[in-house]
Formats: C-alpha cells, structure tokens, sequence
C-alpha cells in the first residue's frame, strides 16, 4: 500500500481567543493553555495576516508529526480496482454509524463486503447482520454474551468464529482479508482497535473523534510508519478532505468547520438551567447516538471537531473556525490563500461521508431514490451565526486543551463522555456538564504528558472518568 501526502502543520501561530464574557471560564483555559510553555501573540485576522500552511512548517505539537496521508488528495498507487468488492472490518456495527454502514454495503453488494463485526451488548440485531452480512468472525463485548448470540445464529451455515471482550474486538480489527476497518464506536474504546488495525496495515475509516483526540500524537506518527490512510468518516472532515482534493501543498489558509448548533441554538442562555436530558436528545436536524446528540447541544463535538481537524490536517488552532449554519446543509468549507472558499454541500445523512471514506478515490454511484439530490429552489435559505460562548462554554475549553497539547485533550474527551453519561443518568445539571470538563483538566495540567505513550493515554483517559465522576458527585447543582 502506497502513502500519500498530508498537508504538513501551520506556522505555529498561537492566539488567546479566550471571551472576556466567561470569566471564570476564561481563567481556567487560559489555564491550560499556559501548561504548555509557548507564545501567545495576539490574534490577528486570517484575512489581514494569513497563516500559510506550507511544507517547512512545525507541527503545533512536535509529537504530532502528520503521517503519509491523502491530504493532497493523491490516490492510492494501486487503489482498489472494484473487480471484486471491498473486504471490510465493522466496529460497532449496531451503533449509529456501523448500522448506515451496513444500509451501504447492503445497496451496493458489488462494491463492499464485510468479513468481520464487532458489537456491543445489542444481541438481536447484531444476529440479523450476521444472517445478512454473513461475516467469517463477529465480537461482542460481554464474553457472557457469546452463548446467547450462538443461540440466536442456530441453524446459520457457516456459522461464523465468535470471540469476545476487548481481544475480541482488536481480532476484528486485525482480520487479514479486512482491507478497511471502519471504527464506529464512541470513546477511548476505539483508540486499541485502531492502533491494531493500522499496525496490521488497513486503512481506517475513522468515525470515533477519540482516536485522533486522546491518541493523536501516537496514532498519526504510527499510521506513517505503516503506511496506513487515515480517513475521516464524519461530515465535517469528509467534507474538507472533499474540499482539499488538488489543493497544491500550502494553498490552503483556514478551515471553517460548521454547527448545527444543536438543540438549544435558539433557547436563551437563563433557560439552560432548566434543561432535561429529554431535551438535549431532541436534535433539529441529524439522527446520531445518544452522547454525540448531547454534545452537539453543548457544541463540545465541534471543539472535538477542532482538535481532530488540527491533527487531520495539520492546521494550527488559530486557522480552525466554528460557524452556526442551522439547515446543516454546507457541512464545512476551507478558505484557500486566494481567499476563495470552497463548501461541500449535502442533505443531513452520515451516509454520504460513510460512502465516500469507504470508496475514495472513487465515486460510487448512487440511486436518487434512496440517496435524495439537493433541491436548491425548494432548499431555501443558508444562514450563519457566530457561535454564542456564553452558550457554549465548551468551545473555550477545547481550544485551550487542544493548545496545550499532549495528555490535556484525551483527558477533555473522557471528561466529557463521563459527564455526559452522568448527566443522561440524571446524576448532574445540563449547565454541570462543561463545569466537570473545566475542573478535570484544571487538575491535571500538572500532570501533562506532551509526547504520551499509548499507555500515559489509556491511564490519563481512566484517571479523567475518576475525576470527573468524583466532581459531579460533590456538584452543589444536581438534576431533580
């Protein structure tokens, strides 16, 4: 498998970006952000002062060297001839994106196949997949799982290999027929399988944030040394590297990453105190998960959004952008040193990122029926909003942890998730989510690891979870 090329880091241009309207907020970013000794000029306007992200430039972190990667969009020296379909290996196939993953395969049989599932404890319809899909292994989670799922495949020939437990899952992920793998499961779980699927040689079809949030410096200088191809699955990455496909090296300036804003967009900030779990769930535009739904309503999925575009692409904090745009259709756009901006446009469907990470450097062609065509007359209009950061706290806190580097973004990411899971349980107030965020990494910018082994990584995002859990529980604001 031949690599590619990323586009290399930018200048490393840092700004203080911090709201003078969150205080408290403000102080602890800054916080973090001073953790990692750096300069801190002030902010200037890209359009005034272009960073210009050019082939000498220095990674923002010297542990985050970009791997061999297409982000100049150079195919594959031999890429896959479609003679025969693509094998490829599921994580997390009865979750949001393995089950749009497998409405894919399942419309184009000719074009994909799948060798190997990995699930949770959703037994039932990971036993209709396997019936479908018919895959030589399938994992689950809960090795006391195995006998009911062997009871719901009886009389299934052949019968695939059933393995369990996080072993199970990195077989899966090392399947030798496995071209890609594609990660579809939320949290720190994935960074294992990913790192055993790069250092077995497959591609990635990369859906989990975590990976490249905790385990960026690790997993990028890895997927060089394998020669792996890193591709985003999301919509808002999919789209820039759409948007980069031949862009010469350095032409690129900014990258405009935008939000739906959620499900709180347009409820005044004093309303927030009153929120309910079943109010967070309520997403005006996309079908996801649980916990990408409620970060979504906090808009800390777009600070992660920053954090994993700052290691895709090598773009420094300072040429990373967040923008409202409510209809979701525009799902990010690039500014390039000429000051054209280039969008990638497409109805609200995961698929389509899904689709194009699992065929680049093709285009698949696909039924207008299942796959409706923007209507640019009946669409209406597209609007933009700047981002409100006393609604939105968390954007503070993840450009402070994602300058200060190493260990300090995994631990932002596990914070959140226990948060989240906690404030789903009712255990904390919706407004409680970013104050556990805030004080767990406030904690541990004394114990920041700038070039992390896969181990500080893994003990840093379990250290995270205590901590943050310990916070909620003394939170004086709990959800009655």
């Amino acid at each position: 498998m031949a690599s590619a090329t990323l586009l290399p880091a930018a200048a490393n241009l840092k700004l203080n970006g911090l709201c003078a309207s969150q205080p408290r907020l403000a102080s602890s970013a800054a916080s973090l952000a001073a953790s990692k000794p750096q300069a801190q000029p002030s902010r200037r306007r890209l359009a005034a002062a272009p960073a210009v992200i050019r082939a000498d430039a220095a990674p923002a972190d010297a542990a985050a060297v970009p791997p061999a990667w297409p982000g100049r969009a150079e195919a594959p020296a031999s890429p896959h001839d479609w003679a025969a379909p693509k094998a490829i290996s599921l994580i997390g196939s009865t979750g949001s994106i393995g089950t749009q993953t497998l409405d894919i395969v399942a419309e184009h049989p000719d074009r994909f196949r799948v060798v190997a599932l990995a699930a949770g404890s959703n037994i039932a319809l990971l036993a209709q997949q396997v019936r479908q899909f018919q895959p030589a292994l399938v994992s689950v989670q809960n090795p006391a799982l195995v006998g009911e799922l062997k009871e719901a495949l009886a009389g299934l020939s052949p019968m695939p290999e059933i393995v369990a437990g996080d072993a199970g899952i990195v077989e899966v992920a090392r399947h030798p027929d496995a071209e890609t793998v594609v990660t579809g499961i939320v949290g720190c779980a994935g960074l294992k399988p990913t790192v055993a699927a790069i250092e077995a040689g497959k591609d990635i079809a990369l859906a989990n944030k975590e990976t490249l949030i905790a385990g960026g410096p690790y997993v990028l200088p890895l997927a060089k040394k394998h020669g792996c191809h890193i591709l985003p699955a999301d919509s808002e990455h999919s789209a820039i590297f759409q948007c980069i496909q031949g862009l010469p090296e350095g032409g690129l300036r900014r990258i405009i990453l935008t939000a739906s804003g959620g499900a709180f967009r347009d409820w005044p900030v004093e309303k927030l105190k009153d929120v309910k779990p079943a109010d967070a769930l309520k997403h005006p535009n996309w079908s996801m998960g649980r916990k990408i739904t409620v970060d979504s309503a906090t808009l800390m999925n777009k600070g992660l959004e920053v954090i994993e575009a700052h290691y895709l692409f090598g773009a420094d904090y300072d040429n990373i952008d967040i923008v409202i745009h409510p209809q979701s259709i525009i799902h990010s756009m690039v500014e390039t040193q000429d000051s054209s901006v280039l969008a990638q446009l497409g109805w609200p469907d995961m698929r389509l990122p899904i689709l194009y990470t699992l065929s680049w450097p093709d285009r698949v062609p696909t039924s207008e029926i299942t796959w409706p065509r923007l209507d640019f007359i009946k669409m209406g209009d597209l609007t933009f909003r700047e981002p409100n950061r006393d609604k939105y706290p968390s954007m503070d806190l993840s450009y402070a942890a994602g300058r200060a580097g190493g260990t300090m973004t995994g631990v932002l990411s596990a914070a959140n998730e226990q948060a989240v899971e906690m404030f789903l349980d009712d255990k904390i107030s919706y407004l409680d989510i970013c104050r556990v965020i805030e004080s767990t990494c406030d904690r541990h910018r004394n114990d920041l690891v700038v070039a992390p082994s896969l181990e500080d990584i893994v003990h840093f995002d379990q250290w995270a979870r205590v901590y943050a859990a310990e916070v909620a529980s003394k939170l004086s604001t709990v959800s009655v």
